[in-house]
This record gives C-alpha cells, sequence and structure tokens, in this order.
C-alpha cells in the first residue's frame, strides 16, 4: 500500500518492516494487525488493516514520529 501524507510517500513495498502485530487469527472478522514500517529516508509509519469488525476494517497508514513509534515499540515489546 502507498499513501502520500504531507507530500511525504509512505509504502510498504519499498519501506522495511520494523515490527509486525497481529490480533486474532487470518480472516477473523474481528481480527486485525499493525505493522512499523521505516522509510528509506528515516521516516516511521504504522500499516494497520483487519476484519470488518475490527478496529481497523479498512487498511491505512499513519506516520509516526520517533517518539510515538518508540512508545508503539515499548507497548507491543
Amino acid at each position: 500500500m502507498q499513501k502520500i501524507i504531507c507530500k511525504k510517500t509512505y509504502d510498504t513495498d519499498t519501506s522495511t518492516l520494523l515490527k509486525k502485530v497481529t490480533h486474532g487469527f487470518y480472516g477473523a472478522k474481528d481480527g486485525w494487525e499493525e505493522r512499523l514500517y521505516q522509510t528509506e529516508s528515516g521516516n516511521f509509519f504504522l500499516y494497520t488493516n483487519g476484519g470488518e469488525d475490527s478496529k481497523y476494517p479498512k487498511e491505512n497508514i499513519t506516520r509516526m514520529s520517533a517518539e510515538k513509534k518508540n512508545a508503539w515499540l515499548k507497548a507491543n515489546a
């Protein structure tokens, strides 16, 4: 997935996956996943996707500051 936010491109195909967290099982309506990525230029973003009854019913990309990235990693250690 690719998304442009504030004139910066965030692309799951060209960025480095740092960590993946899944809840539920593949295909579950309430299951979801979060994947933390780093772009080639050093920016961080969170890719989210899930089933229709999950907290992420649509796939999305959200940019993250280094501070939010560190908090997310700590919460998902």
